[in-house]
């Protein structure tokens, strides 16, 4: 379990208030998604989803690393409650995050280069995926694969991406089980609120692109271009101070990074241990559509096939 400094405490009671604030605003979106009737106002409302599930990720974040609340258990349970709304398994996701902060800018986690000896036009399918948002769709139909593929589990069938098969190389089977009932719970809850609510389901799936590609499309921005060093390999980045705030200073990713077990509200006192001025998070995002480049070198990650606990 992670240690949390003694200057930094983790803001509990805060974050409750966070949480209960977020389940409202998509409570008030799903109400609005089965209202909405004009073209505008639905893309208005996909747009302020957007943001809002970004809060949301932030948060879920927070209890990725035993940061939202004291107690372990009610720090797991709510980020499961409210990755459902993602839809995704917290407990997968968890996996996929820490291992990130072991794989970051290695050869198992490097998207903006490719390898000799790699697929090049899957690089560039992955990296432009990323960019529009097809990775969020990913992570969403993992609800199905980890629930009903039987294959799941079988290494031979992520050979073909690097970064798949690294990441399930460290998935801790002891996790399959309440992966699984997060997966079932993720499908019927959406499937209830579409049904219980009688949204239509292409106005539901719009809301959600909203955020699909907003939360893709940020996922590798603070990380383009960086250092190959698994804690420098990042970047503050900056792009209006309330937003930042209401994504509880994601941004503030190379400080995150450098001191993984710093609560939000810390990381804007937090000074990082090496990085420039933080940029601008519209122009990072811009300057990735310059694609895939060859890798100038390998750098291997020391915590390969390592379970993540």
């Amino acid at each position: 379990m992670p240690s949390h400094p003694a200057s930094a405490p983790i803001p509990g009671q805060l974050n409750l208030a966070i949480v209960c604030g977020q389940l409202a605003a998509i409570a008030m979106c799903l109400w609005a998604v089965s209202r909405v009737e004009s073209g505008w106002g639905l893309a208005a409302l996909a747009l302020g989803f957007g943001i809002l599930m970004n809060s949301v990720y932030a948060t879920i974040h927070e209890a990725e690393h035993a940061m939202l609340f004291e107690n372990r258990r009610w720090n797991d349970l709510t980020g499961s409650f409210l990755a459902l709304f993602f839809p995704a398994p917290f407990h997968l996701i968890r996996q996929g995050h820490l291992g990130h902060h072991l794989r970051n800018r290695s050869d198992d986690e490097a998207f903006d280069f490719y390898f000799e000896g790699d697929h090049k036009v899957w690089r560039f399918l992955v990296w432009y995926g990323i960019l529009t948002g097809f990775y969020w769709v990913v992570v969403v139909l993992a609800n199905v694969v980890f629930l009903m593929m039987p294959f799941r589990d079988d290494k031979r069938y992520w050979e073909v991406d690097q970064a798949s098969k690294a990441f399930m190389e460290s998935l801790n089977p002891s996790y399959r089980r309440v992966i699984r009932l997060e997966c079932a719970a993720a499908i019927a809850l959406h499937v209830g609120l579409v049904w219980g609510l009688r949204i239509p389901v292409g106005h539901y799936l719009v809301m959600y692109a909203g955020f699909g590609f907003m939360w893709s499309a940020m996922q590798y921005v603070h990380h383009y271009g960086t250092e190959r060093h698994v804690t420098r390999g990042a970047r503050n980045l900056w792009i209006w101070g309330p937003l930042d705030r209401l994504w509880l200073n994601h941004n503030w990713h190379l400080t995150h990074h450098q001191h993984p077990s710093v609560p939000w509200i810390h990381l804007p006192h937090t000074e990082p241990e090496s990085g420039a001025r933080p940029g601008f998070l519209p122009l990072a995002y811009l300057k990735m559509w310059r694609g895939p480049r060859p890798a100038p070198n390998r750098v291997r990650n020391p915590h390969s096939g390592h379970l993540i606990p």
